[in-house]
């Protein structure tokens, strides 16, 4: 078994050691931490790297107690789901899957969302889904302290992978090549074939 953490469209790193585990448990008995992917993405538009940021709110106002990542609550008084729509379309539009997956995209930022790993389950589904792969995955009920196979740091922007394989992105004629951004970047560029830079 694998152990990640639940994160908003995921960077590429962790969706290529999803593929090669055999079962996925997503770790949500963690305390949530800030500065993470949990709630963040990063896409590639015109002027270079761009962040998509989903507003938390933690309801431990006065209070010194940490919030498990389970209990974490989307803060939907601010519209993120139409600016992070609106951004996706004005990065992608004219990439060569954006309209191929719109539609299944779309009900992501058109539900309305209680709990942060919620959203993330419902990405990772639709990931999955894009990619045609049958990733079953299950969510922890205690915390893990040890496992053989944890990706639990694949949530942390302090974590840089290398990434192998470069491929063609919208805007790298003007910046380069941004390596390990949201699982998106590379699916609305490569389509089906996105699979094959995740091995």
């Amino acid at each position: 078994m694998s152990l990640f953490i639940p994160t908003y469209f995921s960077p590429i790193s962790q969706y290529s050691e999803i593929l090669k585990s055999d079962e996925v448990i997503f770790e949500i008995e963690d305390n949530f931490q800030k500065q993470s992917y949990r709630n963040r993405c990063y896409i590639y538009n015109a002027n270079g790297k761009q962040l998509l940021n989903i507003p938390v709110k933690d309801g431990s106002k006065g209070t010194s107690t940490r919030k498990k990542t389970k209990d974490m609550l989307v803060e939907n008084a601010v519209s993120w789901q139409d600016h992070h729509l609106k951004s996706l379309q004005t990065a992608y539009r004219t990439s060569p899957f954006y309209e191929f997956y719109e539609d299944d995209l779309i009900p992501i930022f058109t539900k309305k969302y209680h709990f942060l790993h919620d959203v993330n389950i419902d990405t990772y589904l639709f990931v999955t889904d894009a990619l045609q792969i049958s990733q079953n995955y299950s969510k922890t009920t205690e915390y893990i302290i040890d496992v053989k196979s944890d990706y639990r740091n694949l949530a942390s922007i302090k974590h840089l992978p290398s990434q192998k394989d470069t491929y063609i992105q919208m805007f790298d004629d003007k910046h380069g090549f941004l390596p390990n951004l949201s699982i998106l970047d590379l699916l609305f560029m490569e389509g089906p074939n996105a699979i094959s830079f995740l091995y």
